[in-house]
């Protein structure tokens, strides 16, 4: 499966469902209660984050798409504190207010990131369907994608309706689901259960195939077109009438915490499909996401700069030798990072002790550096015949093993002029002994507020005399 870096921000997307507010007490733990065996723990940090449908929101608008919010809340500082997070992070919240009750709200005690106790505030609402239903159908035009947040606390009451309304539109609707009676979905485009709340409707799963077989029973039966197992350890596995299952491996390198992985989730497919990606390739980025996720402590959303970093490291495209495209997304990642690009070139024939130290100096000069190499017909036009004596492949492979360098990229052009006007480096470098007025490609860097830097090369070495005392020694030892 090949996975491209969707154009999230003309992907808009709606959320229905149960709003609430995540509040994290931090602080160091020394001792236990002298009134129960349980620890003392002195909070010296309050943290509020929204949660259920608020952090599915958060992650679309992470993802730099267009977000917007439908849910429940009381009014009380609770929802105020969502409304100004959310509205904060770009989103558009239509809230339902009621006044006799509480914002659900989840109070979590962590100590040296170790969760030790969650508190809940909530009560059903007596949310007014018809009212919601007619918020949701003002904002249809606006999106590509619904998304249904069922975490079972009040503020979804006629499922139907809502996806009634979505399909009448061809908007796909996407519901994360929950308790035992699944048929509130029906008619939905794809419906995400974790393992546990899939095996609690069809049965235990004793195999990959009967997984599968009572899974596509479920589409049939709810007139799905898709669903989408998520499984902890064991990844997740999408499942379409008709085709094939895909089933993906976990990505995780290691596991904090996995509250809201189910929202990174839906959020990431519900975006990649609004931007015009494949189910499969939705999915596919879904599972990137779900890796992050879990590494991090909490409800967490995922920036499009991290999906795209683990994106390009999933396909071998983090450092190395690399095409100009791929080149383009690794240096917009490295802006995203904060991290300064510096940019050299040449044609790094043989590479020899004056190139490594010049390479170094270069790369002290920010945070990547890349090495844009003249290709083989080019190096003949400008060195003559006979050069080069190594081809492009093996001089970038050479190039890509030093230290200093982050990525290599060549061109078929006499210079780098093109390659500098789609990179936009922060700094271009030159060796030599000429004026930063003879650097090739100086005025287009200087023209957007860039550096140009000339280093001198620190041994006297150069490629054209290593050359030629080749030859020298090869024409004495043809003499004698």
């Amino acid at each position: 499966m090949k996975l491209t870096m969707p154009r999230f921000d003309s992907a808009p997307v709606l959320v229905v469902g149960d709003v609430m507010l995540d509040r994290y007490w931090h602080g160091p733990s020394h001792r236990i209660s002298p009134e129960a065996p349980v620890p003392v723990v002195r909070v010296d940090q309050i943290e509020d984050r929204p949660g259920g449908a608020g952090n599915v929101a958060l992650n679309i608008a992470a993802l730099g798409a267009p977000a917007w919010l439908v849910g429940v809340t009381g009014e009380d500082e609770a929802a105020e504190i969502l409304q100004r997070r959310l509205n904060a992070a770009g989103v558009y919240c239509a809230f339902q207010g009621h006044p006799e009750q509480p914002t659900i709200t989840k109070l979590r005690v962590l100590s040296r990131h170790q969760q030790l106790l969650r508190v809940d505030f909530e009560e059903p609402f007596a949310t007014d369907g018809d009212a919601l239903l007619d918020t949701v159908n003002g904002l249809l035009d606006k999106v590509r994608v619904v998304i249904l947040s069922d975490y079972g606390k009040g503020a979804l009451v006629n499922h139907q309706a809502l996806i009634k309304a979505a399909r009448e539109r061809n908007l796909p609707v996407l519901a994360d689901p929950k308790g035992k009676d699944f048929s509130i979905y029906r008619g939905a485009t794809l419906i995400t259960p974790n393992l546990s709340e899939f095996e609690a409707v069809v049965g235990i799963c004793s195999s990959e195939q009967e997984l599968v077989d009572k899974g596509l029973a479920l589409i049939e039966e709810l007139n799905l077109e898709a669903l989408l197992v998520t499984r902890s350890e064991q990844g997740m596995t999408l499942l379409r009438q008709g085709e094939a299952a895909l089933h993906l491996p976990a990505r995780a390198r290691e596991v904090f915490d996995v509250t809201g992985a189910g929202d990174t989730v839906i959020s990431t497919v519900a975006t990649a499909l609004a931007a015009g990606e494949s189910l499969p390739n939705a999915v596919g980025l879904a599972n990137l996401a779900a890796g992050i996720v879990i590494g991090k402590v909490g409800t967490a959303a995922i920036s499009a700069p991290e999906l795209r970093r683990a994106l390009q490291y999933e396909q071998g495209a983090g450092l190395g030798v690399l095409s100009a495209d791929q080149l383009l997304v690794a240096v917009e990642d490295a802006r995203a990072h904060g991290e300064r690009i510096v940019f050299t070139n040449g044609c790094f024939d043989i590479i020899h002790a004056g190139h490594v130290g010049y390479l170094e100096e270069a790369r002290s000069q920010g945070d990547r550096l890349i090495v844009a190499i003249n290709d083989d017909a080019s190096v003949t036009r400008l060195k003559g015949p006979g050069r080069p004596i190594n081809a492009v492949e093996r001089r970038m492979t050479v190039l890509a093993g030093l230290g200093a360098v982050d990525w290599v990229v060549s061109f078929s052009e006499d210079t780098p002029e093109e390659l500098l006007k789609q990179l936009r480096p922060d700094v271009l470098v030159k060796g030599g002994d000429y004026g930063i007025d003879q650097v090739v490609g100086a005025p287009i860097v200087q023209a957007y507020g860039g550096e140009v830097k000339v280093l001198k090369f620190v041994d006297s070495c150069s490629t054209t005399a290593i050359v030629e005392k080749i030859r020298e020694q090869n024409e004495g030892t043809a003499v004698s």
